[in-house]
């Protein structure tokens, strides 16, 4: 066994000292910290997710009330009720039917509990007057009607006149 001096005994003591609080804080202090961090992550995560979820259900109500809504109009409705028809009645009001070029039924088949119902139409040498008439009785928030998309040209044959291209949908 050797004698050590002293002062050495105490460089030996600070050194076994230093390398046991390097230990300690190596494998006991800082994966202690570490795990604590990686856990606030998981749970800031976790809010995050539980927030968007909450969000989600919040958007949700409103689309089923919507629907709701839409299901309470279309029972509304007169019985039989046709896009097609409601158009060319509302064409014969609006003293359209001598211009109509040509009307194209259509349907989609969705995956919900209602189907698209649309009609693609042709006005041809038509006013902005009469356009504007021929609109505004179509589209019918309770009937659930709307326009689709539009086209308006200027017809070549009368100056002042437009043709316009209606695709107008509906569900059933």
């Amino acid at each position: 066994m050797m004698k050590l001096a002293k002062r050495e005994k105490y460089l030996v003591s600070f050194a076994a000292c230093t390398i046991a609080l390097f230990l300690i804080f190596q494998f006991l202090i800082f994966p202690f910290f570490e795990e604590r961090k990686r856990i606030q992550r998981g749970i800031m995560a976790r809010e995050e997710s539980l927030k968007e979820i909450v969000r989600l259900r919040a958007e949700y109500q409103v689309h089923k009330k919507g629907f709701q809504g839409i299901k309470q109009s279309l029972a509304r409705r007169k019985k039989g009720f046709t896009l097609f028809s409601f158009l060319e009645k509302a064409a014969g009001e609006a003293e359209l039917k001598g211009h109509i070029k040509y009307m194209k039924p259509s349907s989609s088949q969705g995956t919900g509990p209602y189907k698209e119902s649309m009609v693609e139409m042709k006005l041809e040498g038509i006013t902005l007057n009469q356009l504007v008439g021929y609109l505004y009785r179509i589209e019918s928030p309770e009937n659930i009607i709307s326009i689709k998309r539009i086209s308006i040209k200027e017809n070549k044959k009368e100056s002042g006149y437009m043709d316009t291209i209606l695709q107008v949908l509906t569900f059933k």
